[in-house]
């Protein structure tokens, strides 16, 4: 089997892979390889010696700098709380090099939401203090350096600045297909390459400990070394390998022989193997289809080692696929080993060598935050190196817990990639879903809360996440607690969004916040009562100083006729109990967010049912994670599952469901996961209005499931209220407003350390 076949092959298991028990095993949060004698012993990259093989992954400072590009104290204490967890080597997020060439990189009045290394010697303090943090603790620092974001940069420039964006060859925007990039001149690249050695020097002096070069998921140095985007015919940079072996040139130039440069890079865009025919078909994916080859990126990795690149991370796929370059929940643990033993392999064959006269460390990436999956890869020598982006998010603790053995104790990531990535594309900067200290690190301490000045006794009702987060952390201040969970098991709505096989992230979750508690219980004062649901009298009577609501949701159920049918079940209880599905072979499934499309998969993949989804919106997914979306989007596609947008139900018969559906040619293709959806403050200014011809159509359903939303299960808390069952009664996560485990389990951790 050819390299070529093999990430085929490799791309294709991406898609359909929960019925493999071994993979699914792989994805738990155990620790029968512990110790972990691979991950904790030494490497050598050039001359820097890190103390273990865990590397903090780029995960974008987004908005974590002042607007002059100075990293801030957010940007500065976010670092230093994962070196201090242990890590071995941390790398920033991306720093672009190229203002003023790149108009996507800067906003007006030269304001950056990137961290900046370039303008003046009055950001240099903002990195030398990141640095000093960082070594402070044991951690080696990296700064990751971009030539800029081309294509994949924001639209708003030519609405702002009136400037085209910039790309290898004339490209369409990534956001807006209409929108052309103008080709990127020689001059420009041979200025960058220039700014990119400066950069590299500035870094040396700050004392930072290497550079790395973003060259992966279609930025503007993927754009320059890939053909697909580069179709330059003319000049030095129509050599697609160019622009890249001048950039390590010149860091190597600046910066001398022993200063370690990494390198980022996809071994394929891997389009071909997601899209197959629509590269023809589609408009805005048919520039690319002369994408880099396996071997050719083999090769060109061999150049950029004779030209001085050090250490190498490796991945799948670009910002046209986007859930490979960040691998959602629904993609299995490990997912990119075989890419890097691949490159593992072609070095080995070819005995490559850094220009230290070393073997060229192979960083392991994609969801490798199960400690047995990423000691094991190790072993088998898959890596020479781990990288975890996610995992240390939501825990920095991640490598000094997997080093004493306590899996248990570690907080998973759960894959939704809400706060990590969601957050900085709407306008924040980056946080996580799991824990909410994350990207607050410069003003809140999760590991020494602040003591009660005065202990309560506190009653929490509703044990999900927010319920657990508000519990818990009112406990470990010193305040009585007793949680109040209605049902046999902690977790909410967790229970039923776990069930999947794909959502084996928020299993997990679930696990980890039952063992949360059970330790909270024995080393705190408080107590979980199960099977328990106290009327606000109750909880009046009991004399509790605060009352925190955590109740949760409920669910929305539309006024369609039929829609009290015996045949007519909530998604969340066929996920709970699917035997109440019985001998059902059709459904139909009514709302098409993340909750209907994740049951739609379990449907189809898992009981082989014939799935049908019903949207009103125009899109499908709306608000939820560009990655995440168009990978279940993707698959259910694959499935052979319908999806219906612009469509309104009508009426519910036994065994059908008629709709009114638009089927204006106007009406946006459902199965679209090549362009995101604009967040709503962005303006696109070539999109045409839908236009309606509306068709009245019959779908063949023996079950139909509703997914049509949530509503805060909030009266619980007014009644509270209004009965002044306590001096203090807070309304705490979804039982306030419906959202997110992110939301959620921020709103509790404000509760805990205020209550």
């Amino acid at each position: 089997m050819t390299y070529q076949e093999r990430v085929a092959t490799l791309v294709e298991s991406f898609d359909d892979w929960s019925g493999e028990e071994e993979k699914r095993k792989s994805g738990k949060m155990t620790d029968s390889l512990h110790p972990y004698t691979a991950m904790f012993s030494s490497v050598m990259i050039n001359r820097l010696k890190l103390k273990n093989r865990l590397v903090m992954a780029p995960m974008g400072n987004i908005s974590m700098a002042d607007e002059t590009g100075r990293p801030a104290a957010k940007m500065t204490e976010y670092f230093a709380r994962r070196a201090e967890g242990g890590v071995g080597l941390i790398t920033s997020g991306l720093v672009p090099v190229s203002q003023d060439i790149d108009p996507t990189v800067t906003e007006l009045g030269d304001r950056s939401y990137f961290p900046r290394i370039d303008k003046s010697r009055s950001v240099f303090a903002g990195w030398r203090d990141i640095a000093e943090k960082c070594h402070a603790h044991g951690a080696a620092f990296f700064i990751q350096l971009t030539p800029g974001l081309g294509r994949v940069g924001s639209p708003e420039c030519l609405i702002n600045k009136k400037k085209f964006p910039r790309s290898a060859s004339w490209n369409p925007n990534f956001y807006i297909s209409a929108l052309p990039c103008a080709p990127l001149s020689d001059r420009g690249a041979k200025a960058i390459v220039k700014r990119t050695g400066q950069a590299a020097a500035d870094g040396k002096a700050a004392g930072i400990d290497g550079v790395y070069l973003h060259g992966h998921e279609g930025y503007l140095l993927e754009q320059m070394t890939n053909p697909a985007f580069n179709r330059r015919r003319l000049g030095r940079y129509a050599d697609w390998k160019a622009f890249g072996l001048d950039l390590v040139k010149e860091i190597r130039e600046r910066c001398g022989a022993h200063y370690p440069i990494m390198y980022r890079i996809d071994l394929s865009l891997a389009l071909k193997e997601t899209y197959g025919a629509k590269m023809d078909e589609t408009r805005s994916l048919k520039k690319f289809r002369g994408e880099r080859t396996v071997e050719q990126t083999l090769e060109y990795m061999k150049a950029l080692v004779e030209a001085g690149v050090d250490v190498f991370d490796v991945d799948l796929g670009c910002y046209d696929n986007w859930w490979l370059p960040h691998p959602p929940g629904s993609m299995p643990p490990g997912c990119f080993l075989d890419v890097a033993a691949i490159v593992k392999e072609y070095f080995a064959a070819h005995n490559i060598q850094s220009n230290a006269g070393l073997p060229v460390p192979i960083v392991g990436v994609g969801k490798l935050g199960y400690p047995d999956v990423a000691e094991k890869a190790l072993r088998d020598q898959q890596c020479d190196m781990v990288m975890l982006g996610r995992p240390l998010l939501a825990d920095p603790d991640w490598p000094r817990k997997a080093f004493a053995g306590r899996v248990a104790d570690i907080a998973p990531c759960i894959g939704d990639q809400e706060g990590c990535i969601n957050e900085f594309v709407e306008g924040g900067h980056p946080q996580c879903a799991v824990n909410p200290v994350t990207g607050f690190e410069d003003i809140l301490d999760g590991s020494e809360l602040q003591p009660a000045s005065q202990k309560k006794k506190i009653a929490v009702v509703g044990a999900g996440p927010a319920g657990v987060m508000t519990a818990v952390t009112a406990a470990r201040r010193g305040h009585q607690v007793v949680l109040f969970e209605k049902k046999g098991r902690i977790g909410g709505m967790l229970i039923p969004g776990s069930q999947p096989s794909i959502k084996f992230d928020v299993a997990n979750y679930v696990n980890y916040l039952e063992n949360l508690l059970s330790k909270a219980c024995e080393q705190y004062d408080m107590k979980l009562e199960l099977h328990s649901a106290p009327t606000p009298e109750e909880l009046k009577d009991a004399g509790y100083d605060a009352i925190a609501i955590a109740m949760g949701t409920g669910q929305s159920k539309p006024p369609v006729k039929g829609i009290d049918s015996s045949h007519v079940h909530f998604a969340v209880d066929v996920l709970r109990q699917p035997e109440i599905l019985g001998m059902a072979k059709t459904a139909v499934v009514i709302g098409g967010g993340v909750v209907g499309c994740e049951t739609a998969h379990f449907l189809a993949a898992e009981h082989d049912l014939q799935v049908q989804v019903v949207e009103m919106l125009p899109h499908f997914m709306e608000g939820v994670c560009t990655a995440n979306r168009g990978h279940l989007i993707h698959v259910l596609e694959k499935l052979h599952v319908p999806l219906h947008n612009c469509t309104a139900v009508k009426e519910i018969k036994t065994g059908t469901v008629l709709v009114d559906k638009n089927v204006s040619k106007t009406v946006p293709d459902p199965y679209n996961t090549w362009s995101p959806i604009l967040p709503e403050n962005v303006e696109n200014p070539f999109a045409k209005a839908i236009k309606k011809q509306m068709k009245a159509m019959e779908l063949e359903a023996d079950v139909v499931i509703l997914a049509v939303g949530a509503r805060p299960q909030d009266q619980f808390y007014f009644d509270c209220q209004s009965l002044n069952a306590a001096p203090d009664v807070r309304n705490v996560g979804d039982s306030f407003r419906c959202g997110r485990v992110f939301e959620a389990v921020k709103a509790a951790y404000q509760a805990g350390i205020t209550l």
